[in-house]
């Protein structure tokens, strides 16, 4: 070869390399020299969980070898360690590798308490979203808000990419159907960053009584809202695959009806069905994993239904909505003489209103029910524009 084309295919591939390495997203937790200034000579509690992680180091770990006084650790839905499933009551304790005190934010306190904060300085938020409304780390992040509020002590917020956060879709959430699973007006996937949505609920007044969180955000480097955001690690127990996180704000609405998503099985959340499902070519029957889904619905039950991995594989950089065909479809092929909307309550919260349930019953069809949303749909895109760290 041509030393002179040989040395520009050299410089080609330096150059491709380089391009490469610079457009690498980079977290907030992975820039330590904006933050740790920010830390030093404080008392610091955290909220953190498994995602919290800078090269492959637990977080906790990394600032206790940096000397950053750790005082708590307030843990979410998971836990610290992210060993407990979805829903399961998680116990106060200590964290057995470092010894520090583990508050937890999911059981009976939801919301850390003045007398829990009278030792703290600052309080530092890394958690990795999932851009969903009913995913609960967002109404756990607003509780710590407020509670830093009422205590006058400042938020610092480690940002990650939202892997949903390339769309905003579904219904608004309606003020009546407020619960842990749903705090804010806004849609099902909200296209936001842990970061944005914080300035949101300050922004937008939600904190109790108008309080104001004094916030700074630790913004991620080199992502944009185009991004198709692979997890490095699985943000909560049942969600392992890119396919699982994708299709969870679609599938989830299922847990208010008859229908499995697949706990207690190695596909959470890519299929769907049930022992009283009269279509479908794919069988599945959950069984109970320890720290996963210990008593999944259908337990021990042969359900009927569908797989939707490869057809998420096949249309995953394509796809860009929340999906209620899913829903419609299996509504259409129940057993007539059995009940599909087994907790219509919890379903109304997840849906955050009771008009999608409703429209179902009726037969609309889910271009009449994609339409309805439309109007507060885009008055939240308006709102959520306001608040946007990172390029659409």
């Amino acid at each position: 070869m041509n030393f002179f084309i040989k040395q520009l295919l050299l410089l080609s591939i330096t150059l491709y390399y380089c391009i490469a390495i610079s457009a690498q997203i980079i977290t907030g937790a992975e820039q330590p020299e904006r933050y740790l200034p920010l830390l030093q000579e404080k008392k610091v509690a955290v909220c953190f969980n498994p995602t919290s992680v800078i090269n492959n180091i637990h977080l906790v770990d990394f600032l206790l070898d940096e000397r950053i006084d750790i005082q708590k650790i307030f843990a979410p839905e998971h836990g610290f360690r992210g060993e407990a499933e979805a829903g399961a009551t998680i116990q106060s304790s200590l964290d057995t590798k470092t010894g520090v005190s583990i508050v937890s934010l999911y059981g009976k306190n939801k919301k850390p308490t003045p007398e829990q904060l009278v030792d703290v300085d600052i309080l530092v938020f890394d958690i990795q979203d999932v851009g969903c409304r009913f995913f609960t780390y967002i109404s756990t992040l607003h509780y710590v808000m407020e509670a830093a509020a009422e205590a006058k002590i400042p938020l610092l917020i480690l940002d990650r990419p939202n892997p949903n956060g390339y769309f905003v879709d579904g219904p608004v959430l309606e003020k009546k159907y407020q619960s842990f699973v749903g705090m804010h007006p806004v849609p099902v996937v909200y296209g936001m960053t842990i970061g944005e949505y914080a300035q949101m609920i300050n922004g937008e007044n939600w904190l109790e009584n108008e309080l104001v969180c004094d916030l700074q955000v630790i913004e991620c480097k080199n992502y944009t809202h185009k991004e198709r955001y692979s997890l490095p690690i699985q943000p909560s127990p049942n969600l392992g695959s890119d396919e699982a996180i994708y299709l969870y704000p679609s599938l989830c609405l299922f847990e208010g009806t008859d229908i499995s998503v697949g706990r207690g099985t190695n596909i959470p959340f890519q299929v769907y069905g049930s022992p009283n499902l009269t279509v479908g070519d794919f069988y599945f029957t959950p069984q109970s994993i320890k720290g996963v889904a210990e008593n999944p619905p259908q337990k021990d039950k042969k359900c009927r239904g569908f797989n939707l991995t490869e057809e998420i594989q096949r249309n995953l950089n394509s796809n860009n909505s929340f999906n209620i065909s899913y829903l419609i479809h299996a509504y259409k092929n129940f057993s007539k003489e059995m009940i599909f909307f087994t907790n219509p309550d919890f379903f109304d919260k997840l849906a955050g209103n009771s008009t999608l349930r409703w429209q179902i019953f009726n037969g609309k069809t889910e271009e009449e029910i994609r339409a309805s949303w439309q109007p507060e749909l885009e008055k939240f895109k308006n709102i959520r524009n306001k608040y946007l760290i990172y390029p659409e």
